[in-house]
């Protein structure tokens, strides 16, 4: 039986595909393997959003020849979004590298890999190892946004992403994943809602539902009803599922926020009061640059709306620092903009170029030195809010959803706030999937952490 080493670079999307390939793999009879010394395929599903992800995935790939020396018929592949930008060439340049899938062909790994596989085997037997081939498939394909849907669940597993769509439309100048997602398309709701309802059957509790931008679900392919959007229809059919007691939802972007998906925080109850909102930048003159296609203050009213529907909501956020022509005023609006939404946590990025976008060949590019600095002091600023968020909940009681044994301390179990923060605490094994209350003893500014005594 072949074994399977599988990593995963970027996003929940990556995971969630990565989960659909492993289930197609062990489907032909695969095992998967977190050893990649015993793997007889070794695949690395990649990331582009950042150059430093493909570095990553790239110099891993480059470690991982070595194996080769001892099994000659090993299977090496690069999957998703930097399998599509660079395609062929990186079999080109990595010369162990036999198979390069795109975002697209997902569902066809498992088919390439046995092709593979089968292909070494009868070469070795052949005393032909010196022969090279190799598998590169980057096309698009109509329909691909239906094929992810398969579930690989761990024992006792209570929470689960769903993918409903695929690409993005939007082409903010410093992005490349239109490039490598391809144009927005969405699946059926009747499909999600039967996938749904098949993972609350076998022990779901909590669903995430997945898309490039989330809240555009379906602007192509269906239509308003009743002044609800294609997503808002969504998150209401998915809402009524039976037995699904939590449910979430990333990413989104700011023009999709109307007044439907704002009211549904108010009116949907399983609805968790969290999103996940990239801000990007606080200066109107860089939004307009990145092609953010909102401003500041528009932002800042959708926070209020935001707050207004549901006041308990978490609000997270994703900011770029040292996007071409940011000067410091534009990186003060950007902080002082963060700093009058308080934020519950952020994650910060420093500009990084990607090839054949936009803002690659903007001129005025920041130092690297200068990201820097404003890197590191927005970080000050959202680790100085996160701990004022965190130790505000201290002598609280906060309701829970048990998700099982915590990451960081085997010793001890972990759930998640309707807010999405992070709950450490002692218990048993009967905790696992339920949803209560616990006490919140203290804050380490990420994570909280509950009194097992008031469970």
């Amino acid at each position: 039986m072949p074994k399977v080493f599988l990593r995963t670079y970027g996003c929940q999307m990556n995971e969630r595909d990565s989960e659909q390939v492993s289930r197609m793999l062990i489907e032909r009879g695969y095992e998967m393997t977190s050893s990649e010394k015993e793997a007889d395929v070794v695949l690395l599903n990649t990331c582009s959003v950042r150059d430093m992800a493909e570095q990553k995935a790239l110099g891993k790939m480059g470690l991982l020849r070595r194996l080769r020396a001892n099994k000659p018929e090993m299977v090496f592949g690069l999957l998703g979004c930097m399998a599509q930008s660079r395609g062929a060439e990186l079999v080109r340049d990595m010369e162990h590298v036999d198979l390069v899938v795109g975002t697209q062909k997902f569902h066809k790994v498992a088919e390439y890999v046995d092709e593979l596989v089968k292909r070494k085997r009868a070469l070795r037997e052949q005393l032909m190892d010196d022969v090279r081939f190799s598998i590169v498939d980057v096309e698009e394909e109509s329909g691909s946004q239906e094929t992810i849907r398969e579930h690989v669940l761990a024992e006792r597993q209570v929470t689960a992403f769903v993918s409903i769509m695929q690409g993005c439309n939007m082409h903010c100048t410093f992005c490349i994943v239109p490039a490598t997602r391809g144009a927005e398309r969405s699946r059926r709701i009747e499909e999600i809602v039967s996938e749904v309802r098949g993972l609350v059957e076998r022990g779901v509790k909590e669903v995430t539902l997945l898309g490039q931008i989330v809240n555009l679900f379906g602007r192509h392919e269906f239509s308003a009803n009743e002044g609800k959007s294609p997503f808002v229809q969504l998150l209401e059919a998915v809402h009524a599922v039976d037995g699904l007691e939590r449910l979430r939802f990333t990413s989104p972007h700011p023009i999709g926020f109307r007044a439907d998906l704002v009211r549904a925080f108010a009116e949907l109850p399983r609805l968790m009061p969290h999103v996940h909102f990239p801000m990007q930048s606080g200066s109107n003159r860089i939004l307009k640059a990145m092609h953010r296609a909102y401003t500041a203050e528009k932002y800042f009213s959708l926070i209020e709306q935001l707050r207004a529907a549901r006041p308990d909501i978490a609000l997270t956020t994703d900011i770029i620092v040292g996007f071409p022509g940011e000067t410091d005023d534009d990186y003060v609006a950007t902080r002082d903009l963060y700093e009058r939404i308080e934020f519950d946590n952020a994650f910060v990025f420093r500009y990084s170029k990607r090839r054949d976008t936009p803002a690659a060949e903007m001129p005025d590019q920041v130092e690297e030195s200068v990201k820097e600095v404003r890197n590191q002091d927005l970080l000050r600023v959202v680790d100085a809010l996160a701990r004022k968020k965190g130790e505000a909940l201290v002598g609280q009681r906060v309701q829970i959803l048990c998700e099982g044994v915590s990451k960081t301390n085997a010793e001890r179990l972990m759930g998640r706030s309707p807010g999405n923060k992070v709950v450490n605490f002692e218990g048993s094994a009967r905790h696992v999937g339920q949803v209560f209350d616990v006490a919140i003893t203290r804050s380490s500014g990420f994570s909280l952490f509950g009194d097992p005594a008031l469970l």
